[in-house]
């Protein structure tokens, strides 16, 4: 339904710890029209230049506050609103390098309502800037 809207170009940089880049970062939005929990959350995948990021090496920021994707199931309590912007970051030593790269965001939510859920997908190519 806001596909579109998921990936938020805004957000796309390489994430600096120590002076060191330890991985990238982008803005994310839920596909849904609605705010849910982050235990709703199933399946996530973020793909680079066609590469999926494994899952275990992302986290979502969502209101100022950091959860590992893979522990998302055990967050009842902590919604993500309806269009507020959640930071998908990947770590990933070196980062990626600066220049065009194509990124496709793919997000199944459990929804009561919907049977077998309810799934988003969008792709954009972003400029990483050095």
């Amino acid at each position: 339904m806001y596909d579109q809207f998921m990936i938020v170009g805004d957000a796309f940089k390489n994430v600096v710890e120590d002076g060191q880049v330890v991985g990238f970062q982008i803005g994310a939005r839920l596909p849904y029209y609605r705010g849910i929990v982050l235990s709703l959350i199933g399946d996530t995948d973020l793909f680079v230049d066609g590469e999926r990021m494994p899952r275990e090496t992302m986290t979502v920021t969502v209101d100022g506050k950091t959860y590992p994707l893979s522990q998302l199931e055990n967050e009842p309590d902590v919604k993500w609103e309806f269009g507020d912007v959640g930071i998908l970051t990947a770590r990933m030593p070196g980062g990626l390098a600066a220049g065009d790269h194509t990124l496709q965001l793919k997000m199944h939510l459990k929804i009561s309502y919907v049977p077998v859920g309810f799934s988003g997908s969008d792709t954009k190519t972003l400029t990483l800037t050095a």
